[in-house]
């Protein structure tokens, strides 16, 4: 009878098993055609605002799994100024060499109604790579307000035209916006009190010297959790999965009402189209990670990649609406 031994494989061998392990999970990063040359050098992520806050937390979340990723540096370098308007001028006149981003946000899309003559223009001088994150907008009371709905809400502002004021993050910012397009649709005459940032904003709500906010959710979400405010609704279309028992503005009793602020990723004009879909495929990769989606959720936001061609059209979208809301309300920039 012939007893066949099977011998351990060789070490060497082991070590070579291994290797194309991780070798076939790096490559399932890859889309068809990726170019294994690229990136041969860091790649820079401008961020027109400081670090620590929401839009630097998505460039941030992206440029650390983009470095594990490709084995190269991604650098998040923060340009902040004039409401973003500095960093923006920075990266138009950057290489169109892939090696230059920029992070955009909700301002960059209302800017243009409020100062159209820059130096820049955010569609003419970029091209769309990817939508980043949403930050839901909640629409927040001071406890002491006798409202537990939007529907009381408007009744309370119409049986006492004028009365309540409401806090903003700023003149011309998103959150400014959010409750200007509310007042348009509600016919509300909610006044509003510009602040310089959510955080002062926030505390004179919790101080009741305004008694409402359409807040950022990183912002609110403290104080909701803790019990200082009531949230009424959120601002999105869907529920927020970051509130999941807070119903939106749409379903109670304002349809199509929608507003949030938002981060994205585009490139200087002439960035090679290849290279553009290259990236555009790579972040959204990272984006659909768990542990990126998790510290994004952690920071307030939602991951919510797309393609080049989506990202385009909400960003046409984005400045249109704004527009309007802009010239309606009268809004001047400070």
């Amino acid at each position: 009878m012939r007893i066949s031994i099977t011998s351990p494989a060789p070490q060497g061998w082991q070590r070579r098993q291994c290797l194309a392990g991780l070798g076939a999970s790096l490559l399932a990063w890859a889309q068809p055609g990726w170019s294994q040359a690229y990136p041969a050098r860091p790649v820079r992520f401008i961020v027109p605002f400081p670090a620590g806050g929401p839009v630097d937390t998505v460039g941030r979340a992206l440029a650390q799994k983009l470095t594990e990723v490709w084995g190269q540096q991604a650098i998040v370098d923060n340009k902040a100024g004039a409401g973003g308007i500095v960093g923006a001028e920075i990266a138009a006149k950057a290489p169109n060499d892939g090696y230059h981003l920029f992070v955009c946000s909700i301002h960059h899309s209302v800017i243009p109604s409020l100062k159209p003559k820059l130096n820049y223009d955010i569609e003419r001088d970029f091209v769309p790579v990817s939508f980043g994150a949403r930050f839901p907008v909640v629409l927040v009371v001071h406890p002491s307000l006798p409202v537990r709905s939007v529907a009381e809400l408007i009744a309370l502002d119409k049986a006492k035209p004028g009365m309540l004021s409401y806090g903003s993050a700023g003149n011309g910012g998103g959150t400014h916006l959010a409750a200007e397009l509310f007042n348009m649709q509600a016919g509300t005459r909610l006044l509003h009190v510009p602040y310089k940032g959510s955080a002062p904003a926030m505390t004179d709500l919790l101080g009741n010297q305004v008694q409402i906010m359409f807040s950022d959710a990183p912002t609110a979400l403290p104080q909701i959790r803790a019990g200082k405010v009531r949230a009424l609704a959120v601002a999105s279309l869907q529920r927020s999965t970051l509130l999941p028992d807070v119903p939106t503005v749409a379903e109670s009793g304002l349809p199509g009402y929608e507003a949030y602020s938002w981060a994205a990723i585009v490139a200087p004009a002439g960035t090679p189209k290849d290279t553009v879909a290259q990236l555009s495929a790579q972040i959204g990769k990272a984006l659909n990670q768990p542990d990126v989606k998790q510290r994004l959720y952690e920071a307030g936001a939602e991951a919510a990649p797309t393609t080049p061609e989506e990202m385009g059209k909400i960003l046409r979208s984005e400045i249109a609406k704004w527009g309007k809301v802009v010239r309606a309300a009268n809004i001047q920039a400070d």
